[in-house]
Formats: structure tokens, sequence, C-alpha cells
């Protein structure tokens, strides 16, 4: 097995260079309007033949990614609290739909 040293060594030879990235927190937001979060992620950027690749690992909890915006939208034009918008914005595809839900 390689040591550190020898697998950086290694990487430079092959026209590679690793940083690690001291993250805190690393938020991916998903297509499917959910989002995971990483807290305390191991973050590398990996640079290869000038292509930037980035590594993360570490344990994450996913959660539903509704933005304050909608929310505040949905209150004004529905007269409702921010926790029933909260809930009906996550169980509608959209903002119209969530309006539609509390109307």
């Amino acid at each position: 097995m390689f040591g550190g040293k020898d697998m950086s060594k290694m990487m430079k030879q092959m026209g590679m260079d690793m940083d690690e990235i001291d993250a805190e927190k690393v938020e991916v937001h998903l297509s499917n309007g959910k989002k995971l979060v990483f807290s305390k992620p191991e973050l590398s950027k990996i640079d290869v033949q000038g292509q930037e690749l980035f590594q993360l690992q570490g344990s994450y909890t996913e959660k539903e990614d509704v933005s304050d915006e909608d929310i505040e939208l949905v209150m004004e034009k529905v007269d409702c609290s921010e926790e029933e918008a909260k809930e009906a914005l996550k169980s509608s595809d959209d903002v119209a739909g969530a309006i539609m839900e509390l109307q």
C-alpha cells in the first residue's frame, strides 16, 4: 500500500493535484426539490490535466428544499400561517399548486 506522501508523489507524476477543502457544511440541491446536507464533510478538489473534479464524503441528511420566497408568496396569496404554507409547498409540485391546495 502507498502512504500519503507516496500517493501524492504518484498523483503529481500522473498530472494530478489534490487539495483538501476545509468545509463545515455542503448542500447539494437536487432536481426533485430536495437537498442533501452534509455536515462536517470530507471535501477534496482534484485537478487532472486541466479538469477540476470534486470528491465529497460523509454522512448526510435529506431535506425538503422550500424557499423563503415561495413560503412568503403562498402566505400572502392565501393568508395562511408559515407552517401551513411550508406543508402545502412540500406536498405540492409548485407555488400555484400550494395556493390551490390551501384555498
